[in-house]
């Protein structure tokens, strides 16, 4: 039987949340879009490492948003971070099989 440390176990979390986030020009979760990049937890902070559909995306304070509010919400003692990053830079090669199976692709 395997044995998770809190760590994982809060990066596992996380992970799951995030699947709530919907990027709503797709309507896609953000993780099914492959925008989140990495999860990590040290030293009482949560943070998130995503990236965009692009640079100008008109909702990205939204989505970004959310990330945060999903986070506060689960794990209202811990501190949370978004890292907005722009490389690696998304393609829609980044959906995954859920992503592609939701849009019919």
């Amino acid at each position: 039987m395997g044995y998770l440390s809190e760590r994982d176990e809060i990066e596992l979390k996380v992970h799951s949340l995030l699947k709530t986030v919907i990027d709503p020009e797709l309507n896609i979760s953000i993780i099914d879009m492959g925008l989140v990049y990495n999860i990590t937890y040290e030293n009482n902070l949560i943070e998130i490492t995503m990236t965009l559909s692009s640079k100008g995306c008109p909702m990205g304070e939204m989505i970004t948003g959310n990330v945060r509010e999903v986070i506060t919400e689960n794990f209202p003692e811990k501190e949370n971070h978004v890292n907005l990053v722009w490389e690696p830079a998304w393609n829609p090669e980044f959906i995954n099989a859920a992503g592609k199976a939701a849009l019919g692709r």
